[in-house]
């Protein structure tokens, strides 16, 4: 008897206001498409997650390996954003959950950012600012300069931080990075050998670091104090990286000049909630809520991006720029059934999904296949009659993770 069709459709929920053109796409595959804007706390997710395949969401909502153990019918998680630290990876890869995210897509939009927040604090635009809507006429040029010429250390020098550097040169700025990964250096920039080389350095020091669990605390009192007296700091990475009571101190102190900050330890949940930081109320001081990437342009081409990689793999099993699995793209589907499998990388585990094809009578027409750390995943188009007894072999084959039959 071959496999049934579910009729069912696929659902998709998708949290935190993700772009709409994610929800026209997913809903033009044939995805039935909830859309929440807010984050949502693990109980409410769980609760959510019932019966839904694809989760969207961006970096306000936690994917903890407890939801993932409670979601058993989830099969892909979209973080349409950069970042997938609110995402537990391993816990996905062992659940055979595919996880996606958009590297490339709002890279320019925070690079801007920081551009005009260094320029703004260099010429003291939210101080003159602030004068001028409480009536007071206060025009000098104390403490204001040109970026031309002014020295800007960016630690982290990845996608964001290496266009940052190309950006801020054509404006006439010396560019010197520090990152523990070794970079090659772009334009004219001067790789530092240590944090402590480039913070003794900067004039402006912008940071762009991911948001592994090491980067945890790595900027704090003793890094603000080795800064340049009057430097300027700039955060639109993590909130978790920096000490913000520390930034505070050297601010209030006169020891640093002025700072932008575009991220938070902890960030409310949706728009309009009350917002605290150690940072308010100071001069010279840029406060934004998160909205790095948050530009029209950045948004639309993350919705895009995202949706494209969670229907590619609903419909055809590919995991090109996956962040937890091996990556696969396999080519468009035949008239027979298509099977994507998950398993435990250990030697014979092809050749065993080979052989009971075999034993059922079926021809492979393609096989893709890809192993990448504890896991391999492998995409195999077949042709007769796909039974759930050939299914149900291959879920109990030691080392299985998931299976999934994609009819035609």
């Amino acid at each position: 008897m071959p496999i049934p069709v579910s009729p069912r459709p696929v659902r998709a929920l998708l949290v935190e206001g993700v772009h709409p053109i994610a929800a026209d796409l997913l809903a033009a595959a044939g995805i039935a498409v909830e859309r929440i804007d807010r984050a949502l706390d693990p109980d409410e997710l769980v609760r959510r997650l019932d019966g839904v395949q694809v989760l969207g969401l961006r970096s306000g909502t936690r994917v903890t390996a407890d939801v993932l153990a409670q979601a058993p019918d989830l099969r892909a998680v979209g973080a349409f954003c950069i970042g997938t630290n609110q995402i537990d990876l391993q816990a996905a890869t062992e659940h055979g959950v595919a996880v996606f995210n958009a590297p490339f897509s709002n890279t320019r939009s925070v690079v801007e950012l920081a551009v005009a927040e260094i320029i703004a604090l260099t010429r003291r635009l939210t101080v003159h600012d602030d004068a001028m809507h409480n009536g007071i006429w206060r025009k000098s040029a104390k403490g204001s300069h040109e970026v031309r010429g002014r020295r800007l250390g960016i630690v982290g020098y990845g996608k964001i931080g290496s266009q940052l550097s190309v950006l801020a040169e054509a404006l006439g700025m010396r560019v010197s990075f520090f990152d523990t990964a070794d970079r090659l250096a772009l334009g004219n920039a001067r790789k530092c050998t240590t944090l402590e080389e480039l913070l003794a350095d900067s004039d402006v020091v912008s940071l762009h670091v991911d948001g592994r669990p090491g980067n945890s605390g790595m900027f704090g009192e003793e890094q603000f104090a080795a800064m340049v007296p009057g430097a300027l700091f700039i955060n639109l990475s993590r909130g978790f990286v920096v000490d913000h009571a520390a930034l505070r101190r050297h601010i209030d102190s006169g020891h640093l000049g002025g700072a932008a900050v575009d991220v938070f330890p902890d960030e409310p949940a949706a728009a309009g909630d009350p917002f605290e930081s150690d940072l308010r109320g100071l001069p010279n001081v840029i406060l934004t809520p998160h909205v790095g990437g948050s530009t029209e342009e950045a948004q639309q081409d993350i919705g895009e991006f995202v949706a494209t990689k969670l229907i590619g793999h609903l419909q055809d099993g590919a995991t090109g720029l996956s962040v937890n699995l091996p990556e696969v793209q396999p080519a468009r589907r035949g008239a027979g059934a298509r099977l994507v499998l998950l398993h435990r990388n250990q030697p014979g585990a092809l050749a065993h999904v080979d052989s009971v094809f075999a034993d059922a009578g079926l021809d492979v027409e393609q096989q893709v296949y890809a192993t990448s750390g504890s896991v391999g995943y492998v995409v195999t188009d077949v042709r007769g009659s796909l039974t759930p007894a050939v299914i149900d072999r291959l879920r109990g084959m030691p080392g299985t993770i998931r299976v999934h039959v994609l009819a035609a």
